[in-house]
């Protein structure tokens, strides 16, 4: 309920720092954690809110003993995890793994009985597979040191910090455990957002949204996605939804249900954002014709443990022009500070 207090870890992030804002505008308290100088940025940033926000820096949640922050805390969203590129394949899987062990084990030490944390569909995908929350990615950790691809690899650390998490769950039923298995997310910046500069990186999987506002830019090969406030708002609901033993586990795939094809994406920039259209991506989509626009994931189960209906999702057309816009703006600051606007990396 409002007034509780919640604790977030990777606040400072694209997700993290929609899910702390709507907790604030609910009326909840949040107690952030970032790295470093990333803390004190979190509580200047958050300044307006007064003493319904802090941020405390733990340097690495995957081996910190930190249960003493966790006191008074009502509940634990637990967003961060190890991005792709940044430690070698052995090291991304263990950050990922401990990490989210360390939440459970902390929070539990500290009294905390309910921890809400970030999955990834990608933890559910079944090559040419069906897609419910029973399924698990097959990959093994022999494939995910020796591919090569960074991608690869990230969707396996998910993979396995989820599996180690029900485990622990299963042995821990007092403490009542959701977690959120999001596609990609795109939508716009919040005012407290670390705006990159520059740093594609930084602008999160919207970079796949910033390809087609290139000529040269690359195609995503996927067109599934979901509102990235959206995603931010599950996290919300499931603080307070109803417990296992009513519901059954809690582990709730997450999609928009709206889809477009990537050719008609560029078309509503073209017409709706006239100014760009000289700049947008010539290539043409190489999508498989039979895959869908939509993931076929179960939103009857979505609405019975979260409340959150179908019609409650922003359109496509919101979600893509509002990232278009928030891009816009990022690149005018870049641009401004005397930045070179360059392609992005291809799309994934």
């Amino acid at each position: 309920m409002p007034s509780e207090l919640i604790f977030v870890t990777g606040a400072s992030g694209f997700l993290g720092s929609h899910v702390v804002q709507q907790l604030l505008e609910e009326g909840y308290r949040v107690r952030a954690t970032a790295r470093g100088a990333k803390a004190d940025q979190l509580k200047s940033s958050y300044a307006s809110y007064g003493d319904r926000f802090e941020s405390i820096s733990i340097s690495d949640v995957s081996c910190a003993q930190f249960s003493e922050a966790l006191v008074g805390v009502d509940a634990i969203i637990h967003v961060a995890s190890p991005l792709p590129g940044r430690l070698d394949p052995a090291s991304l899987l263990a950050a990922a793994v401990d990490g989210t062990l360390n939440i459970l084990v902390q929070g539990e030490k500290a009294g905390v009985k309910r921890i809400v944390v970030t999955s990834s569909i990608a933890s559910a995908m079944i090559p040419g597979g069906s897609l419910t929350d029973q399924d698990w990615n097959p990959i093994t950790k022999e494939i995910a040191l020796n591919c090569g691809n960074e991608v690869i690899t990230y969707c396996a650390s998910k993979t396995f910090a989820e599996a180690a998490l029900w485990e622990w769950a299963d042995k821990h039923p007092h403490v009542d455990v959701t977690t959120l298995n999001p596609t990609l997310f795109y939508g716009p910046f919040t005012p407290h957002f670390p705006l990159p500069t520059p740093d594609l990186g930084g602008i999160s999987t919207n970079f796949v949204v910033y390809n087609l506002l290139f000529p040269d830019g690359t195609f995503p090969s996927d067109t599934r996605y979901i509102d990235v406030r959206d995603a931010a708002r599950a996290h919300l609901r499931a603080l307070h939804s109803a417990p296992a033993s009513q519901v059954g586990r809690k582990r709730i795939l997450l999609s928009s249900p709206h889809g477009q094809s990537l050719k008609k994406r560029v078309e509503l920039i073209a017409e709706r954002r006239p100014a760009l259209k000289e700049r947008l991506i010539t290539a043409t989509p190489q999508v498989r014709e039979d895959t869908p626009d939509v993931l076929p994931i179960d939103f009857a189960r979505v609405e019975e443990v979260l409340g959150m209906r179908m019609e409650h999702f922003h359109s496509i057309e919101e979600t893509i022009l509002d990232t278009v816009d928030a891009l816009i703006e990022v690149e005018a600051q870049w641009r401004s500070a005397g930045h070179p606007i360059v392609t992005p990396p291809p799309a994934f």
